[in-house]
């Protein structure tokens, strides 16, 4: 087993120390640049809703105290010796997983977010026994194969969220076909996850109906967010005229509702990918997925191959995330915002010019 790291570099984060939720600056240490690791200088991260779940122990599985943050944009500081794909001053993001076994059949195939001991980048164990700490902190260090490059198109603030909201949209649609040009693809709920979908679903050629119960999100979908047709759920008629017409329908919705009238927006041989997280199990008649040989599927972010090419993928084609800037002192009462879905569409914090100052 190799040597523990030692952590001995200082750095300042902020912490949630209990099941309120509530986030104080906290002064940590980060390990020590491995010869395979490389330091960030941490400038922006991103606020996603499980950081909020996590914060407040709604999955039942914190370590307290917990340094949130899975959408981490930054510059490179320091590499390892045997690091040869970063030096240092590269524009980098860390997503949602800091390592995992490098050796298992997933490993292999570049499906790292299915190994079995992946390592997430905070409120896990690391491999030396230590919990792991997020983005919100003005360092982290990072296994380099856990390292994103970010092009010199995409800004560091409004990439930082497709570390987490973009792979987690592009990767169902890579992989169920929903990635080709001409293809009917629906998008329920526009919030931190969907309006980047409509933007990935837009990139790849598809014609893009929003599903949404909210009304008033109907112009926003068509005239900034550039979809093509927006359903309200709640309405019956639109649902009817919709019914049978889409290919596949990427679900961001958290809430817990009844799938099956969603499943008949799809046309024979359609599928629904969940990527949202209801609390409750889901329930839906068997015959809703036998009578049109539909499939209801699910997908959790994605690969670090995967997630280089997404981001380049979005570099390509200006597909960023929307976002309020927030300073590191502002970051509760976002939470509580965040709570209440008070925000277009992402809260990313303005790490390198406001932490330092908030203790």
């Amino acid at each position: 087993m190799a040597p523990t790291p030692t952590h001995t570099a200082a750095a300042v984060a902020l912490a949630a120390h209990d099941s309120s939720g509530h986030l104080a600056p906290l002064t940590i240490t980060r390990r020590s640049t491995g010869d395979d690791d490389v330091a960030i200088k941490i400038l922006y991260c991103g606020m996603c809703h499980s950081d909020l779940h996590s914060i407040k122990n709604e999955w039942h599985n914190a370590t307290y105290p917990m340094v949130p943050g899975h959408e981490i944009a930054g510059v490179v500081t320091e590499v390892g010796k045997n690091v040869t794909s970063f030096k240092a001053g590269d524009r980098v993001g860390v997503g949602c997983m800091v390592n995992s076994c490098q050796s298992c059949g997933s490993c292999d195939e570049d499906f790292e977010n299915s190994c079995r001991a992946v390592i997430f980048t905070y409120n896990s164990v690391d491999r030396d026994g230590t919990v792991t700490y997020g983005g919100y902190s003005s360092s982290v260090v990072v296994h380099e194969r856990f390292v994103v490059r970010f092009p010199d198109a995409m800004p560091l603030d409004r990439g930082a969220p497709l570390l987490c909201a973009g792979i987690t949209v592009y990767s169902p649609m890579k992989y169920h076909g929903l990635n080709v040009p001409g293809k009917h693809v629906g998008v329920m709920g526009l919030g931190g996850l969907g309006h980047v979908a409509v933007k990935f679903a837009k990139a790849f050629g598809a014609k893009v109906t929003v599903i949404s119960t909210s009304p008033g999100k109907k112009q926003e979908a068509l005239d900034r967010l550039g979809a093509d047709a927006f359903v309200v759920s709640k309405d019956a008629e639109e649902m009817k005229a919709a019914a049978s017409t889409m290919d596949g329908i990427i679900n961001t919705v958290s809430a817990n509702l009844t799938l099956a009238p969603y499943m008949g927006l799809l046309k024979p041989n359609g599928k629904m990918i969940m990527v949202g997280l209801p609390t409750k199990p889901l329930e839906i008649p068997p015959f809703d997925l036998i009578i049109g040989n539909k499939t209801l599927a699910g997908s959790c972010i994605g690969g670090m191959r995967d997630t280089q090419e997404m981001i380049n993928v979005a570099a390509k084609h200006g597909v960023t995330a929307d976002i309020e800037l927030v300073a590191a002192d502002y970051v509760n009462t976002a939470m509580e915002r965040l709570a209440k879905a008070d925000v277009r569409y992402r809260f990313v914090i303005d790490i390198g010019n406001t932490l330092k100052n908030s203790e």
